[in-house]
């Protein structure tokens, strides 16, 4: 760091993302990205729209914003687009918390939480999950902060019901309840609807995972007009424009193409399946995932030197060197002969650890 570094960033630790390997060729299951290309019809739009990048793109993302409140029943003044999931979570961390409405989350979820929380100078109130690796919602009720839930949660894949949010709603009458359903369409029940029953309550979404959309960066938020209308105004404090033209265009084409996204959805779905029966078969605990990733951990290899010696098999996983949840590994659901792989790799490594 220079010396000119503020002093409000001294003990701020930054976000690590996954590894993204650009010199050898791995088989990347890393990252919960989608193993499928964006839909024909997203990649054909934003083609179009690169014709046009002289010009600045729509603030207001009209089309995208369209086609977005015609399949999740949201009106105009209940979404905002943003430059990813990502940049919309960090307007929420901007818009609503402070000493008074500190951020709420769980010990494991979003790494990213902890990041906003530090960045902002805000000390988080940090709850542990139960022993199953599941959300109690009673802990989150009268949480005396803005609460933060990833449902399906990160790396550990379990969900809320809808009814259980709707019970942490009710019980932080006076704060915004955020609902990340980053992986809502890989078998979770969305809690959408909710929005137009409690205005402290808001959910986004990515277009990073389901639609094939991760290097696109595209994310929104859906909620009352009312706090719809205070991130306009943190939005256009910081960048009115934040979302480019082609990935303006790509959201749009992906929205429409309806078919697509289920048929690779279904997909997903059933390699996780496979993925995770295999990892029992093999002596592995895992959970029952409703995300796109499968964590997983055995008491005979330490998370490390597993990931290790795949990274030398040319499969990359993720593992997490502290906390919680720093003995198990996460692998991403890629296609069917990737997993295959992956699971082969992994019987190869357990066979010679005996």
């Amino acid at each position: 760091m220079s010396r000119f570094f503020s002093v409000k960033f001294a003990d701020h630790v930054a976000y690590v993302p996954g590894e993204q390997p650009r010199e050898q060729k791995y088989i990347k299951l890393n990252t919960n990205e989608n193993p499928f290309p964006p839909s024909p019809l997203a990649q054909q739009l934003a083609r179009q729209a690169a014709g046009d990048l002289a010009l600045y793109p729509d603030p207001h993302c009209t089309e995208l914003t369209r086609a977005a409140c015609e399949k999740w029943g949201v009106a105009a003044n209940e979404i905002i687009f943003g430059n990813s999931s990502d940049v919309v979570l960090s307007w929420l961390f901007i818009a609503f918390c402070d000493h008074e409405h500190v951020p709420v989350f769980a010990d494991v979820t979003y790494g990213f939480y902890p990041v906003f929380a530090s960045f902002n100078g805000l000390t988080p109130k940090v709850i542990p999950l139960q022993k199953d690796l599941t959300i109690r919602p009673e802990d989150y009720y009268n949480a005396g902060g803005t609460v933060f839930i990833v449902n399906p949660n990160a790396d550990v894949g379990l969900a809320l019901t809808v009814q259980q949010v709707a019970d942490i709603v009710e019980h932080n009458p006076d704060n915004v309840v955020v609902i990340d359903e980053a992986y809502v369409d890989f078998g979770a029940e969305t809690v959408l609807p909710l929005i137009h029953k409690y205005p402290n309550l808001a959910v986004t979404r990515t277009f990073s995972k389901s639609y094939s959309m991760a290097g696109a960066r595209l994310g929104c938020v859906m909620a009352d007009e009312g706090l719809i209308g205070d991130l306009q105004v943190v939005k256009n404090s910081i960048n009115p424009y934040s979302v480019n033209r082609m990935s303006m265009a790509a959201g749009q084409g992906a929205l429409l193409d309806e078919e697509y996204f289920e048929a690779n959805r279904q997909k997903i779905m059933e390699n996780r399946a496979y993925t995770i029966q295999a990892l029992k078969d093999l002596g592995f605990a895992t959970t029952n995932s409703l995300g796109n990733f499968v964590p997983f951990k055995s008491d005979r290899i330490h998370s490390k030197e597993l990931f290790g010696k795949l990274k030398e098999e040319g499969i990359l996983v993720r593992f997490f060197s502290e906390g919680p949840w720093g003995d198990y590994n996460r692998v991403s659901i890629g296609s069917r002969e990737e997993m295959e792989t992956f699971i082969r790799a992994v019987q190869k490594i357990m066979e010679a650890s005996r």
